[in-house]
Order: C-alpha cells, then structure tokens, then sequence
C-alpha cells in the first residue's frame, strides 16, 4: 500500500513538472494573477516558475494527487487546452465541473478576460488616463501589471470596479459589457455567471449561441427549459457539433439564460455599500432582565456584518429612546448610497407593538412608517427589512431555562390583537419578520438566546451562499423553529413574516466563510 502511494504521488509530481515546463512566462504571470485570490501576495511576489506556483498551491493544500481540478481550471482559464489532457481532463469535462468546484471568482475571472482584450495600443491610451495615480518610475510590463497595481493601491476591488468603467468609456466601450455583467452577476455562484467569462470557443460556438437565441423567438415562458431538449439534434447538424458539444454549451446557456431572469427580478444588491443594520437591544427592565439576548444581539451583528452591512447597536432603550433613534436614521443621508436598511429589535412585547426599557410600549406601525418611500426618500424603492424578537401575547413566562419576551401578567386571551399587515406601511419593499404569530409569547434560551433570532442568523448562514431569497429563508426559519420546543415538551412556537416586497431580495454571496 506504501508503495503504491509512493507511486501515485512520484506520477503526480512528474505531471507537474511536465506540465510546468510547456508553461512560458506569460503563462506563469497569468497563474499568478488567477490565483490572487488564493494565495497571500507577499508569497506570489517570489513566483519565478509556474512549479513555484504548484508547490504554493500544495503546501495550502488547494492541490493534491487525489484531486488535481483547480490546475486543471487554471489551465483551462489560459486556454492552455492541450495540457489538460496529463491530468485527465478534456476543456468539456472541465467546463460540467467548474459549478460545483471552480476556485476563481468571477471578479478574477473577469479582470483576466479583460486583460486578454486590451491590446499594445489600448495600455498606453490607459496609462496615459491614469498618468497622475501611477508611480512616477513605475514601467507597465502588461495589462495585469497594471490590474494589480490598480488593487495594491485600493483604486479596484470586487465591490467597485468604478474606474475600469471610466477608462473603457473611452478607450474601448465594448469592454464595457464584461463589466456589467459582472456587476449584475456579482454575489451569484459560478455555476450561473461562469459560462459569460470563459475563453472564446470558435465560430461554430458563436452561430449555436445565435441559433439558440433566435429559437426563443415562438416559445412560451413557461416552456423553455424543454425547449433545450429539441434542440439538440436540431442544431448539430447545422453547426456540425456532437452531441456533447451541444450538451455543455446548452446547459452553460439555460443555466445563465435563469440566473438572468432572476437577477433581472431582485433588488439591486451589488452596491460598494450594502446598507446599515440597526440592532436595539433592550436586556433590563425595571422588573425583569431578558438574559440571553446578549448572546442574540452579538450572533445577528456578526452576520450581518459578514454579509456587508455597518452595525450599529444600541442596549437598553427607552420607548422615547427607541422613538429619537428612527427619526435620526430617517434622515441619515448616507442611505441614498445603501442597497437597503435593516433593524433588529430584541425586547418584551404585545400584540402590534414593543416595550421601552421604561415599559411603555412603541407601536411596530411607528417604527416603520419613519422609512417609507415619503418619509424618507433615499430609501425609497429599497428594502426595508425588520426583525422583531418580542412576544406578542402576554401569557406567562415559561419555567426554569426558558424565558418569554413579554410581560409576566396573566391576561385575558380576548385581548385586543393588532393584524400583522397592519404594522407594516402600505408602501412597497417592507419586510417585517415577527418571533411569533400574533397573541402569542415568543421563547428565549437565557443561555442560548431566543429560538427566532438563533435559528436565522443560522439559515442565513447557510442559505444565502447557496444563492437563496429572503422569503425562501425566512421559510425555513419557520420550519426549524415549529420543530423546536420548551424542556418539559409543551410550549411550540411559529414565527411570521408580513412583507410588501415587489422583488426577490438576494444577499450578495461574501467572500468570507460564515462567522459559525
């Protein structure tokens, strides 16, 4: 078994080696640039080979002889098609892969492909534009040079790519597309956006796309996924494809024709600023003290701040504290540069309204109506998310480990109760996401923290970076938290969202792995 091992891994490293030395140097600077992402500057800057490159990629362990497809990308991104074959790959077996287990981002990917259009001419034209941000003494080598330099300096980013419209206005707007394409598709998964950056595959590829095209002209909506199937055999004979061919290109095709249609149907999320979130957590009362909701305040600050939003929290607040803080973010100016605004509030509660740290109660209705499309105008057309952890019922509190978010009072159940519907505004991009239905207490883990507020900040950890909804998560959190119940097995509980939203709300998929 050692023996065999030994083996394998001697192949492996002769593959390597060949592979290395058919790459020249404009080869290893475009590895380089691939893999920015994936390995520290400081260690690329000794690059001098591409086994230098290899040898990097193993020692992070991103390459090994059991798995060797991120070469294998990379290959594939520098259209170094013939290589492929010393690790087993064809450019179409690739292509099936790059989905579920490509390692460049889109941002890299696009940033190459435009490096590859920019011709002699066109880098001096661009160096001449940006004659006063350049080193006096610096000496451009290639478009990547001056691509990495352009993100050394912050002037580039994945989240604002600004300047590389401004110098394709005018030194060469057809680039500009592969820009917007980006922008629009940033923050989806490859598996949808990728087929827009890959390497130019032939004439024969370009008529098929066009063919593709024309045949939506007579299909209804509704019909399109099948209408691929027909036009397999339809179309190889035309373009003198095989079958194969048709198959990835199609797939790539109706994979990013939907992701089209989705983004063209969401909220524009792609800004350099997502939006702030506002977090008031109100822990102690005169009579009692919410334990465990510092646990829930801290867990929603980091996943909001790692999917891009400034956090502002504020602890203990009085219902004319509560009150003051709406209206001074209702007039923040920053807001017209945000793609939405969020507010978490963690607090006893009742039907239709929550308590002030000085037990009086602040309706919903209030709160929200300070960021409607009149009241505050640089939010207008943008969503407008908030979560509600507080009871809304006075039942009693539960025993030993469990808490409620209301009042400790035994009160009738004919309690006057306020709709869902009518604590949010009739203004469109609303979402109010409630711990719990109307009349009912909502439960907290005095160690642990509350049901509601755990189980989304997990769902949204696991579900934006698979590319889902607000809605479609929110719809999950109900499921985990139906499934839940109190120690001695008696007390359930199901949160409820209420929302005027007229689009699919998507998070942009961040860089960083979750924070839990």
């Amino acid at each position: 078994s050692s023996n065999m091992e030994n083996d394998v891994s001697l192949k492996f490293h002769q593959q390597l080696l060949l592979i290395s030395e058919n790459l020249v140097t404009d080869d290893v600077a475009a590895l380089k640039f691939l893999c920015t992402d994936l390995l520290h500057l400081s260690q690329l800057e000794g690059v001098k080979s591409a086994a230098d490159i290899f040898n990097l990629l193993l020692a992070q362990e991103y390459l090994n002889a059991e798995d060797t497809f991120l070469l294998a990308e990379l290959l594939y991104r520098i259209k170094y098609h013939s290589l492929l074959e010393k690790l087993g790959y064809t450019k179409e077996k690739v292509q099936e892969r790059l989905h579920e287990k490509g390692r460049v981002s889109p941002y890299r990917q696009m940033l190459y492909e435009l490096s590859e259009n920019i011709t002699n001419e066109m880098l001096k034209q661009i160096i001449l534009l940006l004659h006063n941000h350049l080193p006096k003494r610096w000496t451009t080598l290639s478009a990547l040079d001056l691509l990495i330099l352009l993100e050394k300096r912050g002037m580039l980013t994945k989240d604002n790519v600004q300047i590389l419209e401004s110098i394709f206005m005018d030194v060469s707007p057809d680039l500009l597309e592969m820009i917007d394409c980006y922008k629009k598709a940033k923050g989806k998964d490859s598996s949808g956006w990728s087929f827009l950056f890959q390497p130019k595959v032939g004439l024969k590829y370009m008529v098929l796309e066009v063919l593709v095209l024309f045949s939506f002209k007579n299909v209804p909506f509704l019909t399109v996924r099948g209408h691929f199937n027909h036009l397999n055999q339809k179309t190889c004979s035309v373009v003198g494809l095989c079958t194969s061919e048709i198959s990835v290109l199609l797939a790539s095709f109706s994979t990013f024709f939907f992701s089209f249609l989705q983004i063209m149907a969401s909220y524009k999320m792609d800004g350099p600023h997502r939006g702030f979130c506002l977090i008031i957590n109100n822990v102690n009362f005169n009579s009692s003290q919410r334990k465990g909701s510092c646990k829930d305040a801290e867990q929603l600050k980091r996943v909001f701040t790692w999917l891009g939003l400034d956090v502002r929290t504020y602890t203990d607040q009085t219902s004319g504290d509560i009150k003051n803080l709406m209206e001074t973010w209702q007039h923040v100016q920053d807001h017209k540069d945000r793609n939405c605004f969020i507010c978490c509030i963690l607090s006893h509660g009742k039907s239709g309204a929550i308590y002030g740290t000085d037990d009086k109660l602040v309706s919903i209705r209030m709160l929200t109506s300070h960021f409607t499309a009149k009241q505050c105008p640089q939010l207008a057309g943008k969503p407008k998310l908030f979560f509600i952890q507080a009871c809304q019922g006075n039942n009693i509190q539960c025993p030993v480990y469990v808490d409620t978010d209301g009042t400790t009072s035994v009160l009738s159940s004919m309690q006057e109760r306020v709709s869902l519907y009518e604590s949010i505004p009739e203004d469109a991009d609303f979402l109010l996401g409630m711990a719990t239905v109307d009349g009912y207490v909502a439960f907290r883990h005095i160690e642990e923290g509350a049901w509601y507020i755990q189980d989304l900040c997990s769902n949204l950890q696991l579900l934006v970076p698979r590319g889902e909804d607000i809605l479609s998560i929110l719809t999950k959190v109900n499921e985990d938290v139906a499934k839940r119940d109190n120690p001695s097995r008696t007390k359930k509980q199901m949160p409820q969202p209420a929302y005027t939203l007229t689009r699919k709300l998507i998070f942009p998929i961040p860089m960083a792995p979750p924070p839990s």
